[in-house]
């Protein structure tokens, strides 16, 4: 069975584009988390999961911890976190930051580490 899931389902604000969607309740194995940040600054905290988590850069410039490195992702790029690796970021700016996230999970797992 195929499910078409509205907006205001997965967004935080029915105009917006933050928000996130556990698949599991549709019978898919991901979740995914829609990022919106504005302004330099502001992202999670340093967290890992059990499982890999793949995040598309759509707009501007992230600046990625994974594990003891730092890496600035840009917008057309694909960062591959590996299973059990601590991670966060945040955004360099000058403009917003735009990330997909997808977790290779049915439903969130994670592990707050700050």
């Amino acid at each position: 069975m195929a499910h078409v899931i509205n907006r205001d389902v997965w967004a935080t604000a029915p105009d917006g584009w933050n928000g996130e969607l556990q698949g599991g309740a549709y019978g898919a194995g991901i979740c995914v988390i829609f990022n919106l940040l504005d302004a330099p600054g502001g992202g999670p905290r340093l967290h890992k999961h059990p499982y890999p988590e793949t995040f598309i850069i759509r707009a501007g410039t992230g600046l990625f911890t994974v594990g003891d490195k730092e890496i600035a992702a840009t917008a057309g790029q694909i960062l591959v976190v590996p299973p059990d690796t601590p991670h966060k970021f945040t955004n360099l700016g000058p403009g917003p930051l735009e990330t997909i996230d997808i977790h290779e999970s049915g439903n969130f797992v994670t592990e707050w580490l700050e």
